[in-house]
């Protein structure tokens, strides 16, 4: 098992989603307001396919450093699916159902952190 911390985790899931093109990729920092998770990563494709891949790409990138999800929810519907790593958990959406769900609203307590703040 990694003992990466969960920014570190956060940064390369990030990168595993810039690098597929996911949309509007938001980073939470949700350490202080919730036992959930450090940090909650929110992005969406543009159709079941990108949101498929976006998904491979994160688990492949995290799993090349030896860190496996903890679970996994909602792969077979694609619209919305949560990689949960435990201090990490990544909210892939599809368009639709990110603006449906609006994570980002319930989660506006939270701290939102940009790529540069990830790689510092």
């Amino acid at each position: 098992m990694s003992n990466m911390t969960s920014k570190e985790m956060a940064r390369l899931a990030y990168n595993a989603l810039d690098e597929k093109k996911g949309e509007d990729i938001k980073v939470i920092e949700i350490g202080d307001i919730s036992v959930i998770a450090d940090y909650f990563i929110i992005a969406n494709g543009t159709n079941a396919s990108q949101v498929s891949a976006l998904v491979d790409s994160v688990q492949e990138t995290l799993g090349r450093q030896g860190v496996e999800p903890k679970r996994i929810e909602g792969v077979r519907s694609a619209s919305w699916i949560l990689l949960d790593y435990g201090d990490m958990v990544v909210h892939v959406f599809s368009k639709e159902d990110r603006l449906f769900y609006d994570l980002e609203r319930i989660w506006r307590d939270g701290k939102t952190i940009s790529k540069e703040q990830l790689e510092a």
